[in-house]
């Protein structure tokens, strides 16, 4: 396979990926696409946190067909799976662990990807050379500097390869219905490193490493803290969008990512400077998230200026009016939705593959089911343009129940806590003064500046 070649049955492959990815998704939210420069040849190095799906956030948001290094132990399961894999133009790097015998096949994928480059196509390849599964960037290896250079040094430095650093961050991993945010960065050039890679190789190829690793940093949110990662994500759930008000910032997934960011780092910094008030802080967070899970809410809930009671007369009448669209989708979704979701919470225990195995399984599945659906009823159906429309109404009408059901959810919540407020003040009002008084907290220990 000429893996420098533009495909057209990856092209078709792309479309139908990216359809399924804007089922699954929310929100897709893309910035910076403008700085991936035109007729270059191209790198580009993503963080890594959450398996297939950060391959595919670059892939399916960029103009690109781009060409992926991966760890050499992904081949040579199948022959089947070999090919899929090589048409998925993703080629093998082969490590000491793989074997010394193994490392000179490298040779022939470095050869390719060399020809990738020369063509102005793209690469693509993890700094991290692992995926985390948490808001956490890796160290990264010398993987993206040792190729660059060494594509380099095969074209006589002919070539002005630029990287293009990449953060991808997930509002959850795995779940339904979830946003994502692609942000690409200013282009590294790798020609500003060549002077040092002349007379000291490894320096410029540490240099390269840790200029790639600063890049990244901004486009994504990096939770420093091993100690207390899950309390510091609990206090972005729980007091983010507090955090950004009192920025004077309106409420967007971009403008709270951002946020985020800050917030982050100001509580990474309360840490290093004051690690026994953040141990207190941390224990006052679990208590009040615990205090909310067992009386069956959600932080969001408590947002100081939600006014839930007069939000549930809109949320029922939608409800009422979208029942028929939840149940038609429902009909003609759920078995394939929670069979693939069962078996694979049960078969796959590394949650950062489960968005993985779920698209995987769905892309298959869900069309299957679909067309048997069809069969099902076509008698029933008069026409051909009608069969294809009630074809078509089926991954819509699925996306529809489950925002549905989102709703649903929502609406159920804003009734709890309606009730909890006006007939069980005693459970209420110390979960709000609890509330407020680790906000006073938070605004005292963090600044926003």
């Amino acid at each position: 396979m000429k893996y420098e070649k533009w495909s057209p049955g990856y092209w078709f492959l792309k479309q139908y990926v990216r359809f399924a990815e804007w089922l699954i998704y929310k929100n897709i939210i893309v910035t910076g696409k403008e700085k991936i420069p035109h007729n270059k040849p191209i790198v580009f190095a993503p963080n890594h946190q959450n398996a297939l799906s950060d391959p595919l956030a670059v892939l399916l948001n960029t103009r690109f067909q781009p060409v992926w290094l991966a760890r050499a132990d992904i081949f040579g399961k199948s022959k089947v799976a070999d090919t899929l894999l090589r048409f998925m133009k993703i080629m093998p790097v082969y490590r000491l662990r793989d074997g010394k015998a193994n490392l000179e096949k490298n040779e022939q994928t470095f050869a390719d990807s060399i020809k990738v480059l020369e063509n102005n196509f793209a690469l693509a390849l993890f700094p991290e050379a692992a995926h985390s599964a948490k808001r956490q960037m890796l160290v990264h290896k010398k993987a993206v500097p040792r190729i660059v250079f060494m594509a380099g040094e095969k074209t006589s430095n002919q070539l002005d390869i630029q990287i293009i650093p990449t953060g991808i961050y997930y509002s959850h991993y795995w779940k339904f219905n979830r946003s994502v945010i692609v942000n690409f960065g200013n282009p590294i050039l790798v020609k500003d490193y060549i002077d040092t890679y002349s007379v000291n190789p490894n320096k410029a190829v540490i240099a390269l490493k840790n200029k790639i690793y600063d890049a990244i940093l901004p486009l994504t949110i990096n939770i420093k803290s091993k100690r207390f990662y899950n309390e510091f994500e609990r206090i972005r759930e729980i007091y983010g969008k507090h955090f950004l008000k009192r920025q004077n910032k309106n409420y967007s997934i971009l403008n709270l990512f951002k946020s985020d960011q800050q917030l982050t780092e100001k509580l990474d910094e309360l840490e290093a400077v004051h690690p026994e008030e953040t141990e207190k802080l941390a224990a006052e967070v679990n208590d009040l998230y615990e205090r909310i899970k067992s009386a069956g809410l959600r932080s969001w809930l408590f947002n100081k200026n939600e006014n839930h009671l007069a939000k549930l007369p809109a949320g029922v009448f939608i409800l009422l009016i979208g029942l028929p669209v939840f149940v038609w989708g429902f009909l003609f979704n759920a078995i394939p939705f929670f069979l693939i979701d069962r078996l694979i919470r049960k078969k796959v225990k590394d949650e950062s593959f489960w968005s993985t195995f779920f698209l995987g399984a769905g892309l298959v599945v869900f069309p299957v089911l679909y067309l048997a659906q069809l069969l099902a009823v076509a008698w029933f159906i008069p026409g051909f343009w009608l069969k294809l429309a009630f074809l078509a109404s089926l991954p819509l009408a699925g996306k529809l129940a489950f925002n549905w059901y989102i709703l649903l959810r929502k609406t159920i919540g804003r009734c709890r806590i309606t009730g909890l407020k006006r007939f069980k003040p005693e459970i209420y009002n110390p979960l709000i003064k609890e509330k407020e008084q680790l906000f006073k907290k938070l605004d005292k220990l963090i600044s926003i500046h």
